[in-house]
């Protein structure tokens, strides 16, 4: 098989490289790998900036066809969940939430200790596949993580509420708004693009996009910008999914305190997803329009042209790599 390797000692490794077929063990599929959706967490990987070990098949947000295995019919289109639980289970762990672990010896497909979907053959755990409905099922992985972000903020609330502000028109950022939408709620993007493909994809999906940060008491934040967290601390519910650089911002941690404490905020964190993460993520995409959803891929490259594909450009919102 084909697959795309990285040497995690060595940034710029990365390399299309032939690797002995997978062998099914028992309880596992054999897919034929269709597809990887290309994130931050990936070009990191790719520059020596993130992961764990050494020699590496990249890839954690998976696309494929079932080939053989208990549980699927042949032919059928499934991803792969990328995390798997501690081998000495801490306390989350041994209750089956391994993506809350709490002694950070999981591992992760395509990221940490485990090779990743970035190959035209793999194998998987049936338990550990979702079935998807078409081909954007390529999304599911980062829908997972939001699908998490909306069980966390229902089990958090102290109060009802009908409007949600997302700050970012990413794919994480868009997923979200996709989410509110479907649940009926007045959603609101901030974002900077004065025009193109994410104001339009906003708009279409029936929210209300904005360049000056509106004031909302409900935030999924999916940017990871250090200033734009500093501006949101002190509002009601803030939810954070973006990973942030290390830039230093000077904030007023004592105002921040202060607001949180007198409004019974809540600022809380996630990342990662369950097996019940990818599934709600797989009944999100079903619901959806599939054309809003193939527009949100705004470059398909095919694996000889790999090193496009983990390149950032400005138009960008998501780009799968095609197997």
């Amino acid at each position: 098989m084909r697959a795309l390797i990285v040497d995690l000692a060595r940034p710029g490794s990365l390399a299309l490289s032939e690797l002995p077929d997978p062998v099914p063990g028992p309880g596992d599929l054999l897919v034929e790998g269709l597809a990887v959706g290309i994130c931050g967490t990936d070009r990191e990987i790719v520059r020596g900036e993130f992961g764990v070990g050494e020699r590496l098949v990249i890839g954690h947000e998976s696309l494929g066809r079932v080939i053989s295995g208990p549980g699927f019919d042949p032919g059928t289109l499934v991803a792969g969940v990328v995390r798997r639980p501690d081998p000495v289970p801490c306390v989350a762990c041994a209750r089956g939430e391994f993506d809350m672990c709490r002694n950070g010896r999981y591992t992760e497909r395509g990221i940490t200790g485990v090779d990743g979907y970035a190959s035209t053959l793999w194998t998987v755990p049936a338990s550990y596949a979702v079935a998807v409905g078409s081909e954007t099922g390529v999304l599911v992985e980062p829908a997972s993580v939001v699908v998490k972000a909306w069980e966390r903020l229902d089990r958090l609330a102290l109060f009802p509420f009908e409007s949600v502000l997302v700050t970012g028109a990413g794919p994480i950022g868009l997923l979200a708004a996709l989410v509110g939408v479907q649940r009926g709620l007045d959603v609101h993007v901030f974002d900077l693009a004065k025009d193109g493909v994410k104001p339009a994809l906003v708009e279409s999906l029936g929210a209300t996009y904005h360049r000056e940060l509106p004031d909302h008491p409900v935030v999924i934040e999916a940017t990871g910008a250090p200033r734009l967290v500093a501006r949101l601390l002190g509002r009601d519910l803030v939810c954070l999914t973006g990973v942030p650089s290390t830039e230093v911002v000077p904030v007023d941690l004592g105002q921040s305190n202060r607001d949180l404490v007198l409004r019974n905020g809540i600022v809380f964190g996630t990342v990662n997803a369950n097996v019940r993460h990818y599934r709600e993520a797989a009944a999100v995409l079903d619901r959806a329009d599939d054309e809003w959803l193939s527009a949100m891929i705004t470059r398909r490259v095919p694996l000889e042209s790999y090193p496009e594909a983990f390149e950032q450009r400005p138009d960008d919102v998501k780009v799968v790599l095609e197997l």
